[in-house]
């Protein structure tokens, strides 16, 4: 009972922070989606469901999804299996370069397709269709279906399909005999994810559909900021907290049922053979797919009147007169970096203490239970979309006694929350896999919990925090949803400031949008490259 008490003291800091800057805004947009005139009436959820342009926005958001899923794993295991089993030169730069779209922030992203499509691939008239918001999305997330599916495909013990190759398989009876079975549960998972964030797009599909074409996720945006309709918005958020709690219950099931454990053993990649032309084929369309965008991105932030030049980039100190655009870019940049600064020290300080509590070993059943569901709980923002949440933050946390909406530490709350389950999910492992006989030791020689705690888990846990911490301030930098409605006029950070260029008339505006998104491109890829250089277990899968 002592240890269970204090368990439960332990978690009462992180179930207080959770319980105002997660449940409450959660709960009040529920409240505002069931209760819209101040009477349960879950018949106003329907009524916003029957409308005509809903059903259509659903049915875009699930079949594009769809789609896009489809298509990323139909270049993704392949370029896995040539990143991951292949040995050739330049195979780790190629590896970093396929994580790199992963980490742009959406609204680089949607203007960079953007340009491309309305510049040098405008004779396919393909600017503000389905397919280019398809495109960017299998763009995105790419490097989950590489990254998940390769790391499990390179520890992959190859004895059972060497055995199958020499009793008379083929190359493609080896692989869906002997392979694919084996690799199912990791296809699942990239699948799962990768829907998930296809169906909760919303920087990309903004840009690129426009009004025309939208999702879920848009459709709060435009019934919140344009047309006011905050039951309607709720009910959409409702509709689609349910969805993706049950994709990922299933997904969790479909895992879990997806075979017996896999012997998993160090393979040393192998020369490429004839065979593999196909897959470094695949390969090579995912390539083209993954730089002509950026590329295009960047030649066009170097395009001014007439010629070619740096105007773009000394324009974004100014202001432009008439403009509805309240602050330079670069002062968008600071704010941008201020902000990500504070939500990565709240996304570490709090997952760390979440993950200490999580991971240390249970003494009896009800101490287990509920570190499971303090677990569970601490990973709910994981189902919850960052517009879903920033949407709670502008409707809940704007009257006393939880009056933030003037406060300057509202955006980076939104931020760590949207952080959280990344640092949780990079930390536990580690801190999980450290011999509990070690803190043990520590105590019976005389050490304090905490001097322990210093020397033993410290000692082991402080290169994947920076690594977590690395992954928290590149999100925070880039983070669009939940900003969008929390954001000053005033006081903007830099993807919502290029947003504002984008809507702005004039070359100068578009070009300094460009301008803009090559830096925060830039800077997001230089934080991701320190993670990447850390190279700890459990960082870098998605």
């Amino acid at each position: 009972m002592r240890r269970l008490s204090a368990l439960a003291g332990l978690a009462l800091v992180p179930v207080l922070v959770m319980g105002v800057f997660f449940v409450l805004p959660v709960s009040g947009m529920l409240a505002l989606g069931l209760w819209p005139d101040g009477d349960f009436s879950p018949f106003a959820v329907l009524e916003v469901l029957g409308r005509p342009r809903v059903g259509r926005v659903l049915w875009f958001t699930v079949w594009s999804a769809s789609v896009a899923t489809l298509a990323t794993l139909a270049l993704g295991i392949p370029t896995a299996y040539v990143l991951h089993r292949l040995r050739f030169p330049g195979r780790t730069v190629l590896r970093a370069l396929f994580l790199v779209p992963f980490v742009l922030p959406t609204v680089v992203v949607g203007i960079a397709f953007k340009h491309l499509l309305g510049g040098p691939l405008a004779a396919l008239d393909l600017e503000g269709t389905p397919v280019a918001i398809i495109a960017a999305m299998v763009f995105f997330n790419l490097a989950v279906v590489v990254r998940t599916v390769g790391t499990a495909w390179e520890g992959l013990d190859p004895r059972s399909g060497e055995a199958a190759a020499a009793l008379g398989a083929t190359p493609w009876q080896v692989f869906r005999t002997a392979t694919l079975p084996a690799l199912r549960g990791s296809i699942i998972s990239a699948a799962s994810v990768v829907f998930l964030f296809c169906a909760t797009a919303f920087g990309v599909v903004l840009i690129l559909g426009g009004l025309r074409y939208a999702t879920i996720e848009t459709e709060v945006y435009l019934l919140t900021t344009t047309l006011f309709d905050l039951p309607a918005a709720a009910a959409l958020c409702l509709l689609q907290l349910v969805v993706v709690t049950l994709l990922l219950y299933a997904a969790h099931r479909a895992r879990s049922g997806s075979g017996t454990s896999v012997e998993r053993r160090a393979v040393a990649p192998v020369a490429i053979r004839r065979r593999d032309l196909p897959a470094l084929g695949i390969m090579g369309l995912g390539m083209l797919l993954v730089t002509a965008p950026v590329l295009d991105l960047v030649a066009g932030s170097f395009r001014v009147q007439g010629g070619w030049g740096l105007g773009n980039y000394r324009s974004l100190g100014t202001v432009g007169e008439g403009s509805l655009v309240e602050a330079s870019v670069l002062d968008a940049l600071l704010n941008s970096l201020r902000t990500a600064v504070d939500a990565t020290w709240m996304a570490l300080l709090l997952g760390l203490l979440v993950s200490v509590i999580v991971t240390r070993r249970s003494h009896s059943t009800a101490e287990r239970r509920m570190r499971g569901v303090l677990d569970g709980f601490f990973m709910l923002p994981l189902g919850v979309s960052a517009v879903t949440l920033g949407f709670g933050f502008l409707i809940t946390l704007d009257e006393p006694p939880v009056n933030f909406r003037d406060s300057a530490l509202l955006v980076p709350i939104a931020q760590a929350l949207v952080a959280l389950p990344l640092v949780v999910r990079t930390l536990v492992p580690v801190l999980a896999g450290i011999d509990d006989r070690q803190r043990q030791a520590a105590n019976s020689l005389g050490a304090s919990p905490l001097r322990a705690l210093l020397t033993i888990d410290l000692a082991v846990v402080w290169k994947p925090l920076l690594a977590a911490g690395g992954f928290a301030f590149a999100i925070s930098l880039g983070e669009f949803g939940a900003t969008s409605f929390l954001s000053r006029v005033d006081h903007p950070t830099l993807p919502v400031i290029i947003f504002r260029l984008l809507g702005e008339q004039g070359a100068d505006n578009y070009g300094m949008a460009l301008a803009a998104s090559v830096i925060l491109a830039l800077t997001t890829a230089l934080v991701m490259l320190v993670v990447e250089r850390l190279r700890v277990p459990g960082v870098g899968g998605f």
